[in-house]
């Protein structure tokens, strides 16, 4: 078993049955158990509901890890921020400076878009959309983890390789486009790919004339109160900036490395679980993009079974997931350091946090689901 420290903060509101262990209990106790599973180092969870009266709040981390963490840590969300790089373009669009059926041409550099999309020797460049880049049915490559054609080094083993290397967006591009295949026509299937997230941070800073750090600080963390997020490697520091949480890749530790670089308009958001939540409720009651266009963004592709996916955002059914008898659906994202951040509508109930180690990413579904049924079970 390993050795454990527990930085924990547990905060309930409303009282259970007197006698029986309590919702938060049950969830403390599954979050403790979560970590039993190697290798995760140190862990984050955050599970709040207004209307059922809970706010539990995790933090705990192992002694060898030399990482003690409290809650308030901020730690590195990656693909969670394709979620606040959608709502900045759905701003865009609010403010009448674009439309999701635009063509990404109209807005991008020439030589950005210039052969970007060849496939079969025909260019569908110029056929990419808004809406193709945020439902990632583009087809374009992903420069992080699709084969090369030459069989070079794709950019997630390259980042590993030198750790000190600073990537532009653009140099990105230049890669997916001289070193990978399109998968199919704009429109014709759905392809994940963090590519379309770096073009569409791109096309915010072009349309905006804000860098994306700056975009996201004057419309979404400055006017929501969400004082311990930013964008890594991109931001000037904070005010009693806390350490980034670790996370590791095995036993490799990245949150330092430079070439994390590479992951920006896709994957680049520092923050904490207080400040996900922030945004995430911001998101659902039209604070930061117009019920219309909410719902413009919520138009839905099969991504894989038991899930969907919209305009940066995804959508969860656990009862086709799991092939369970329940109602409970979840959306949001998650990020491939085992980040999460979900609302669930059926329960109002809203769970961030992170396991911090790329290998348990996958299993993070598993964990929501288990909390939502101990809320569900003790209605």
């Amino acid at each position: 078993m390993k050795n454990k420290v527990i930085r924990t903060i547990v905060l309930f509101v409303s009282i259970w049955t007197f006698g029986q262990q309590t919702a938060p209990q049950k969830i403390a106790e599954l979050f403790s158990t979560e970590l039993e599973k190697e290798p995760i180092k140190s862990a984050l969870l955050h599970v709040y509901s207004k209307s059922r009266g809970i706010d539990v709040q995790l933090a705990e981390s192992t002694r060898d890890s030399g990482n003690a963490i409290t809650i308030n840590n901020p730690f590195y969300t990656a693909s969670i921020t394709k979620m606040f790089t959608a709502t900045a373009v759905g701003m865009l669009k609010d403010q009448k400076k674009l439309n999701f059926e635009d063509k990404i041409a109209q807005y991008l550099p020439k030589s950005l878009v210039e052969k970007l999309h060849v496939l079969d020797g025909k260019d569908y460049s110029k056929d990419i959309t808004i809406a193709h880049l945020l439902q990632h049915t583009s087809g374009l490559p992903d420069y992080f983890t699709d084969k090369t054609v030459d069989g070079s080094p794709k950019i997630i083993n390259q980042l590993l390789m030198d750790t000190d290397k600073s990537w532009s967006p653009e140099e990105m591009i230049r890669f997916s486009k001289e070193k990978m295949k399109p998968h199919f026509v704009p429109g014709d299937g759905y392809q994940y790919t963090d590519t379309e997230y770096v073009l569409l941070a791109l096309l915010v800073e072009k349309v905006s004339g804000l860098s994306l750090d700056e975009f996201f600080k004057q419309h979404i963390f400055q006017p929501l109160g969400m004082g311990s997020s930013y964008i890594n490697l991109k931001s000037s520091s904070l005010k009693n900036e806390r350490p980034i949480a670790k996370f590791y890749v095995g036993e490799t530790e990245l949150s330092s490395y430079k070439s994390l670089s590479a992951d920006w308009g896709g994957g680049g958001l520092v923050s904490t679980t207080q400040d996900l939540i922030t945004f995430l409720e911001a998101y659902n009651t039209n604070k930061l993009v117009k019920k219309n266009t909410c719902q413009e963004m919520q138009q839905w592709v099969n991504e894989t079974v038991g899930m969907e996916y919209g305009y940066g955002i995804r959508k969860v059914s656990f009862k086709n997931l799991f092939d369970d008898d329940t109602n409970l659906e979840v959306m949001g994202h998650t990020g491939s350091t085992a980040s999460f951040l979900w609302y669930c509508p059926q329960l109002d109930t809203y769970i961030a946090g992170t396991l911090n180690q790329l290998e348990a990413s996958k299993g993070t579904l598993n964990l929501v689901y288990a909390i939502l049924k101990i809320l569900e079970n003790q209605q």
